[in-house]
Formats: structure tokens, sequence, C-alpha cells
């Protein structure tokens, strides 16, 4: 007899769902990876020699950290109150990484990050510079949706993450592009906002990391498009990437 989920298992099964179709949906393709300049197989220390190197074990590591976050209750309010953990999605193997704050509700419901309003803008930016969803992997620093919308708390940024650091460092992304404040704020340590960063060049453990404006920003302050299509245009540069011709 097969026996009804109850509410937290059916958000539990949607959640699991959600990730790995997402994973699997976005790496159909996988292009191998040339190894980056100046690299020497030699040179890798022992820390860094447990690192996957092939798309499909970046994979299965990653749904090994995301298990791990699906069961994390450090926040006892955002435990208490998420449908989901959106531990992220996209291509296992990509050059590209965007990290943005938090869930909002849709994403919330659905396990998946940026899947409203922000969510297709961000496919459109994606579209003009040739690139489209499956092509990159999307996360935020916080994993639970913070009630009411509510700006992430230090506290909460703290426990989450080492999540995101886990991520960015079995992607192996050439670029991350943070989006808005807080994952910029996070990755950089500072307490300084988007408008001083916005645009320039920084490392962040040995990746490439250009700050640009949320999309929820751009759908207040339409003008703001221009800005990014400038950031978008860099980060292009970097990956050897061309704008599509329009038709």
């Amino acid at each position: 007899m097969i026996h009804p989920l109850t509410g937290p298992q059916r958000a539990n099964w949607r959640c699991v769902r959600s990730f790995t179709e997402g994973l699997r949906a976005c790496t159909p393709n996988v292009r191998p990876r040339p190894p980056r300049k100046g690299y020497d197989p030699a040179s890798v220390s022992s820390e860094e020699s447990h690192l996957p190197a092939r798309a499909a074990e970046r994979r299965e590591a990653l749904k090994e950290v995301f298990e791990q976050a699906q069961g994390c209750v450090r926040c006892a309010e955002l435990a208490g109150t998420r449908k989901t953990v959106v531990f992220g999605a996209g291509n296992a193997d990509a050059d590209l990484m965007f990290v943005g704050e938090a869930p909002g509700a849709s994403e919330d419901e659905r396990g998946l990050p940026f899947v409203g309003a922000a969510g297709k803008l961000l496919e459109k930016l994606l579209g003009e510079i040739g690139m489209a969803r499956a092509d990159v992997f999307i996360a935020n620093v916080l994993k639970c949706r913070p009630p009411g919308n509510r700006d992430p708390q230090p506290a909460e940024i703290e426990n989450c993450q080492e999540y995101l650091y886990r991520q960015v460092e079995l992607i192996q992304p050439r670029v991350i592009c943070t989006l808005g404040n807080t994952p910029t704020q996070t990755l950089l340590q500072t307490t300084q906002g988007i408008s001083k960063f916005r645009g320039q060049w920084f490392d962040f453990r040995d990746t490439k990391l250009l700050p640009t404006y949320h999309p929820a920003y751009l759908l207040r302050n339409p003008a703001a498009k221009a800005d990014v299509w400038k950031d978008l245009q860099k980060v292009m540069a970097v990956l050897g990437l061309q704008a599509p011709k329009k038709r």
C-alpha cells in the first residue's frame, strides 16, 4: 500500500525533484573545459586534488552538498517557514555563475532559483549575450526564503555561506556575476553597497568576480539596464563570446 505524503514530506520530495531535474535538464551537452591559463597539474595541492574534474562528478558532488543543505536547521526561523530549500540549478560545468540574494515566494514554491519576474528578465539578458539558462549556474546566498522577503540577517548569511562557497569550489566557474548588494557584500567581505563596485573586476578565490545590479532592481529602474548591458559585455569579453546578430 502506498501511503500519501504528508505536507513536509511532499515539500521535501518536490525540492529534491526540482534540484535534480534542474541539474539534469541543464547539463545535456557539456563542453570540455580547457585548462586555465598557467595551469600545471603537477602544481595542484593535496587540498585541491579532491576536487571533481568532470561535469558528471560535479553533479554528484553538488547533490551531496544539496542533501546537506536540505536538512539544514541552523536558522530556526527559516527552517520553520520554508517550503523548500532552493539550492541552485544549472550547468555543473558552467563558465558563468550568477549569485543572487535569497529565494522569493515563487522560488520557495518551486524549489528553483530565479523563476519569477526577475528570473524571466535574467533569461532575457542572457539571450542578449547568446546564452541560455542551461549554459550557466544560478544560486543564492541564502538557500531558504526569508519570511516576507525581508533582507537576510547577518547570522543567516554566516550560517549559509559555506554552501555557496562549496558550490563555487565544485563548479569552478571562470566568472562569477553577483546580483545586487547581498551577494556582492558576502563574497567581497564588505559592508559597502553595489553602486561602489558595479562593473568592476574583483578576485574571489582565483575566480573573476563582477558585481552588477539585481534583475529585480532593473524591473523598478529600467534605465539601469544600460549599465548591466555594459557589465555583460565585459563578461562576454572574458568568456570569448559574441552577441548574436539581430534578426
